[in-house]
């Protein structure tokens, strides 16, 4: 019997950064929600898992769901995970569809901190390192100082050591060269740096080529 102990004593600890793409009724991709946010929609009713397997989808509802990870639980495949829970283990879903919901996807990627660092493969565009988040700021090619908006085209992934050297400064100005242009994504970046993982390979059915690509 599904219950909402369940779900609020999950260990979430070691599958809270695992992602699920989420569709529409009419299949079509809209976001993508960590497994927490997945499983308590599934929970509630408002979404259902879809699985692919030799190009049929599968749909299932929270306890049928709850019945498949049972099982598959016996013998675990490579690229599956699970979180537990006081009673069992829930197999963590990689696709849900709200069966609800039918507002079509947005086409233009929102601009904020997550999908600008994703864009720029969370490396500096000034020295070129890689750094966790919490090292890493946004900069204003053109300062806002002297003009520069806060756009797709002028702002870029910097480190806090880059970012201070060069201050209120463009570039040219601070003797620093960038490593890319900053340009506009034609779709989410976070969604194709997550494809690189074998896990999410069934997404790819349902995003654009801009996506996959």
């Amino acid at each position: 019997q599904k219950t909402a102990y369940e779900i609020r004593n999950c260990d979430w600890s070691s599958d809270v950064c695992s992602s699920n793409l989420v569709l529409n009724r009419f299949y079509m991709a809209i976001r993508v929600v960590d497994v927490r946010r997945a499983m308590t929609l599934l929970y509630r009713g408002c979404a259902e898992v879809i699985t692919i397997e030799d190009d049929q989808y599968s749909n299932y509802d929270f306890d049928n769901w709850c019945e498949l990870s049972e099982l598959h639980s016996l013998e675990k495949q490579p690229g599956e995970d699970y979180i537990k829970t006081p009673t069992r283990e829930l197999q963590v879903p990689r696709i849900i569809r709200l069966v609800l919901y039918d507002r079509v996807p947005k086409s233009t990627v929102r601009f904020n901190r997550k999908t600008l660092f994703a864009r720029d493969n969370h490396r500096c565009q000034y020295c070129g390192q890689a750094r966790p988040m919490s090292q890493l700021s946004l900069d204003h090619v053109v300062p806002r100082s002297q003009g520069g908006k806060t756009t797709w085209e002028n702002v870029v992934c910097s480190c806090v050591n880059c970012n201070s050297k060069k201050g209120g400064r463009t570039p040219v100005q601070a003797g620093m060269k960038l490593l890319t242009n900053p340009i506009r994504p034609a779709a989410n970046p976070g969604i194709s740096i997550t494809l690189k993982d074998p896990r999410y390979k069934s997404w790819k059915t349902f995003l654009s080529p801009a996506s996959v690509s």
